[in-house]
């Protein structure tokens, strides 16, 4: 990024999401990476802004239940105890909740949610200790690649592409200061991904096309998923991680 723009960077260190938005707002933090759950309230508190989007090809989630459970739609789901990742968690916890009240469930008072490490929900499922396995799209595929009888489990239902990660910029930033940037992410972009991918956690990001059109409202259906689990005002984070 250096060289594609002129500008130095440096990482600053925070030990936390919450140290990240008063970095931010305290101008000690110029950028930040960070996904969709996080950057609305990112943008709540800071009024920080989306410069590049990065796209996660297939980054959905889906709600998986054994094939011989009995369970055939979402609405079967009702009373049963049903596994989810990380408490505010887009793609583990937010996005499943969601998909359970777009098909016409309550999942504060229909089904009774628990949230535990994906493998120990994938393990759960098969020991039918649980009725439903909510998580990632690419975590369950690499889950069932792992089982002698893949065709033992199924999706029951799947949510639609959930929006990108996002590098926001804090609202001191100039607009031609982040456009720059922007034009170095047209310009450099492969050399820019096979920087990324040089991470061992960065292979989420395999196939991503950096996205310069990225608008605030392209999060709106994270605020929605905020109100579907009782915090409307989506200004303060939520579990283990704040």
């Amino acid at each position: 990024m250096s060289r594609a723009t002129g500008f130095t960077f440096e990482f600053y260190p925070v030990s936390s999401r919450t140290a990240a938005v008063e970095a931010l707002k305290s101008r000690k933090l110029d950028f930040a990476l960070t996904g969709p759950a996080e950057y609305v309230i990112f943008r709540k508190r800071t009024d920080a802004y989306p410069v590049v989007a990065f796209s996660r090809p297939d980054y959905f989630s889906s709600i998986i239940v054994l094939a011989n459970s009995g369970i055939n739609s979402i609405k079967d789901l009702k009373g049963k105890k049903v596994a989810f990742g990380d408490i505010g968690s887009t793609s583990k916890h937010l996005a499943p909740m969601q998909l359970l009240k777009d098909y016409g469930l309550d999942p504060l008072k229909d089904i009774k949610a628990i949230h535990v490490s994906y493998k120990i929900g994938w393990e759960a499922l098969k020991k039918e200790e649980i009725s439903a396995f909510a998580t990632t799209n690419d975590k369950f595929l690499a889950l069932r690649s792992m089982e002698t009888e893949p065709g033992a489990f199924r999706v029951i239902a799947r949510s639609p592409d959930l929006p990108n990660d996002v590098l926001l910029a804090g609202k001191h930033i100039s607009k031609d200061t982040a456009n720059k940037i922007r034009e170095a992410f047209n310009l450099h972009s492969q050399e820019l991904i096979q920087a990324l991918l040089k991470g061992e956690d960065t292979q989420k990001y395999r196939g991503t096309k950096f996205l310069t059109n990225v608008k605030d409202s392209d999060y709106n259906y994270i605020r929605s998923m905020y109100a579907t689990i009782g915090y409307p005002e989506y200004s303060d984070f939520i579990g283990a991680q704040k």
